[in-house]
């Protein structure tokens, strides 16, 4: 039987978290009813939006979709929830789903934004979707192509994608490079090369930085050949970046560019939907060694406890899982 109430999380103030409960009406005509089964967290923003870190220019643009609230607070936030529709039209209910949706036990949204899970994709792997879809969208933006050398800095959640994608091209010699010697096994499992920045390859034909640090950006700009492409996927909020801009940048003619998964790659963008590219992203994840990037579930009723825990750039944590018992 579906419930008439949801529990949400909410970020309240610098720091702090609680789950809060709303009412729920009856889903309206086109939406469907969702109960949550498994939901991850984004640690690079959601740790800055805890934190109460997004500039005010950037309250607009920095808007999950059905987020509740404004920023900086209170605001419901998050956009990886895979969970089963109870209520709706019937040729949906039962299905598997994800969606780009704030962490909640249960809610309504249009069918028309949810993504059923193919057979081959699981629920706890598939709340990756976001993150590969991130991936996906970068790696358009950055056009690799067949046999291209390619360095991707920072082996977290988004890092690890892009570099799992790029593998499977055709002849593309693909390698995660991070300070953390651990992200080594994460990397061979993945079936991509790894290495610290003093020891990666350079002379890159495109390098995608998303370490979310100024040194990483130094890195993958020192890992890149004459007149190749670093693509910067780190987001950093309301901190000041310095970008080593001096030396031979200029005479390498170093092309530096910005990927942001809210609009399409140029390349992309006549033929392709949001809804193609999402769902282009979840079939994405059938391959079994992406479990590689989840770590053990998180009750969703202990995260306002556990949140500065996993959100802590120092705990090792790629994809934090969490469950909806």
């Amino acid at each position: 039987m579906a419930t008439n109430t949801a529990r949400a999380l909410w970020y309240v103030a610098p720091g702090q978290a609680e789950i809060r409960e709303e009412m729920l009406t009856a889903p309206q005509p086109g939406e469907v009813r969702v109960r949550a089964l498994f939901g991850a967290l984004s640690r690079g923003t959601e740790a800055l939006v805890l934190a109460g870190r997004v500039p005010e220019s950037e309250f607009e643009r920095m808007r999950a979709p059905f987020m509740g609230g404004r920023f900086p607070f209170p605001v419901k936030y998050g956009y990886a929830t895979v969970g089963q529709i109870e209520e709706g039209p019937e040729k949906h209910l039962g299905r598997t789903v994800f969606a780009l949706h704030p962490h909640q036990h249960h809610f309504n949204i249009p069918e028309s934004a949810v993504v059923t899970l193919p057979q081959a994709v699981p629920p706890r792997r598939a709340v990756l979707a976001a993150n590969m879809e991130t991936a996906l969208n970068a790696v358009w933006d950055a056009a690799v192509g067949p046999a291209d050398r390619v360095a991707i800095v920072g082996a977290g959640a988004v890092g690890a994608l892009v570099a799992f994608i790029c593998s499977r091209l055709i002849g593309v010699e693909a390698t995660l490079v991070d300070i953390n010697e651990k992200r080594a096994e994460l990397a061979q499992k993945l079936g991509v090369r790894f290495a610290k920045p003093e020891t990666a390859r350079d002379d890159c034909d495109v390098v995608f930085h998303a370490s979310g640090s100024a040194a990483g950006l130094g890195t993958a700009l020192s890992l890149a050949g004459d007149e190749a492409t670093v693509l910067e996927l780190s987001w950093y909020g309301d901190a000041p970046v310095t970008v080593p801009l001096g030396g031979a940048f200029h005479s390498r003619r170093l092309r530096l560019i910005s990927s942001q998964v809210g609009r399409i790659a140029v390349s992309h963008r006549s033929r392709w939907t949001h809804h193609r590219r999402l769902a282009a992203a979840v079939a994405l994840l059938a391959d079994p060694c992406l479990d590689a990037l989840l770590a053990p579930e998180v009750e969703f009723s202990d995260l306002p406890r556990r949140l500065p825990e996993i959100l802590d750039a120092r705990n090792g944590v790629v994809c934090q899982l969490i469950s909806y018992p």
